[in-house]
């Protein structure tokens, strides 16, 4: 029975086994990774595990979709200031990476070999676009917001919010793939000059 069916998988059970598919995929990567695997870090059994997911695929969709419940959970900025919200977005998905972490770059490493099945995979592709536009969305609806507000230069919030992505994502990718600490925040810097500065030059 896979985690779709019926719609009320318990939330303690689920959350074992998103922080199991975590320790898994850290251990591991994408391309070694098993349900047995999953299943050795799970304090369940296997049976378990594949009461609710059928295949390490479908398993491994729900767990981006529980990546992008995690990250925004911690996007929760108290603050009507869109400054504040830009800087929060723009800085988590940048910066979020731990460089002192060992765990969390073999955890990255391995979620980029999971994109990287994307146009192979519907399921993957499809969860990853759902994340994207979520994003996406999140940052549109904060440039209109200060634009309304008056803190923002009037433009086109969603191509904006489109280039934003496509420059943090890179950034990203090379930080992780080249191994080089100083990307993101080389690329943080740059987009703070030459493009956010610009955004915000309407309340100065």
């Amino acid at each position: 029975m896979s985690s779709s069916e019926g719609g009320s998988e318990p939330t303690d059970t689920r959350e074992e086994i998103m922080e199991a598919t975590y320790r898994a995929l850290c251990e591991h990567g994408y391309a070694n990774l098993t349900m047995q695997a999953i299943a050795d870090e799970f304090e369940k059994t296997k049976a378990v595990l594949h009461y609710h997911y059928d295949t390490k695929n479908e398993l491994l969709a729900a767990f981006l979709e529980h990546l992008l419940d995690r990250f925004t959970s911690r996007l929760d900025v108290d603050s009507d200031d869109p400054n504040a919200r830009l800087d929060a977005l723009v800085d988590e998905l940048l910066l979020g990476l731990d460089d002192e972490s060992g765990e969390d770059r073999e955890f990255h490493t391995a979620l980029l070999e999971l994109r990287a099945q994307a146009p192979h995979n519907a399921a993957f592709r499809e969860q990853l676009a759902a994340n994207y536009d979520l994003l996406l969305d999140m940052l549109t609806t904060i440039i209109d917001d200060g634009i309304e507000q008056g803190v923002f230069h009037d433009v086109d919030a969603e191509r904006l919010s489109a280039l934003i992505m496509a420059t943090m994502l890179g950034g990203r990718v090379h930080q992780i793939t080249l191994d080089r600490e100083a990307i993101a925040l080389d690329v943080r810097e740059v987009l703070e000059d030459e493009i956010l500065a610009d955004l915000r030059s309407e309340a100065e």
